[in-house]
């Protein structure tokens, strides 16, 4: 599957056969997000896949939970799987207690061997962009390698859709290596749906060029 979404961007992105086309997110970082199911996947799980300028930059799958369960990075190549969780995410603590912390590891097709340790929580606010209801979040994050060692860490805001089941992204700080850290803001812009113009694109409309040069956090 992952194969096939790796082909180069068009006009607009046909997911995998089997699979249902649900929503279309614009966001404000020059980036489409296409989210779809698929039958052959267990209950529950949700897709999707993320595109710039230039084509695919991400492909993965969550489960009912939210759990990152695989992904695909386009650039390597790799496919990294969730392996073990001491913590699980959890979707239904994050609605019933208004936080939940997360401890898991991910192993790429390389062989790499990753540990994602943080947490999510509500921050009691509603809000409506284009017409989708969503509640804000917090979130923190830190990713270890094999030794223990800290490889990157990420704090920010972003959203959520209770009934979707799903995270959207948000405004982000992240830091790792020796690079100064990086603010960015990926908040959605426009939700489309079935029968409406721009519906599964593959072409993100804002943040691009120009206008992401100028952009200040």
């Amino acid at each position: 599957m992952f194969a096939l979404m790796a082909s180069p961007a068009a006009a607009n992105f046909d997911p995998p056969a089997g699979c249902e086309a649900l929503v279309t997110i614009q966001q404000k970082d020059c980036t489409v997000s296409n989210h779809f199911v698929c039958e052959a996947d267990p209950e529950g799980s949700r897709r999707r896949a993320d595109f710039n300028e230039d084509g695919l930059t991400y492909a993965g799958m969550i489960d009912d939970e939210t759990q990152w369960v695989e992904s695909f990075d386009p650039f390597s190549g790799a496919v990294d799987r969730l392996v073990e969780a001491d913590d699980p995410a959890s979707f239904s603590d994050l609605l019933e207690e208004g936080e939940d912390a997360f401890d898991f590891v991910t192993m790429s097709s390389y062989g790499e061997r990753v540990r994602y340790v943080g947490s999510d929580r509500l921050l009691g606010e509603e809000v409506e962009i284009d017409g989708v209801t969503l509640d804000r979040t917090a979130y923190e994050i830190e990713a270890f390698d094999e030794d223990g060692e800290l490889l990157w860490e990420s704090a920010g805001e972003e959203y959520i859709h209770r009934n979707w089941r799903a995270f959207i992204a948000g405004m982000s700080t992240s830091s790792g290596g020796s690079g100064d850290p990086i603010t960015e803001d990926s908040s959605p812009v426009e939700f489309i749906f079935p029968g409406e113009v721009g519906f599964f694109s593959s072409s993100p409309k804002y943040g691009c060029g120009a206008e992401l040069i100028r952009f200040e956090p």
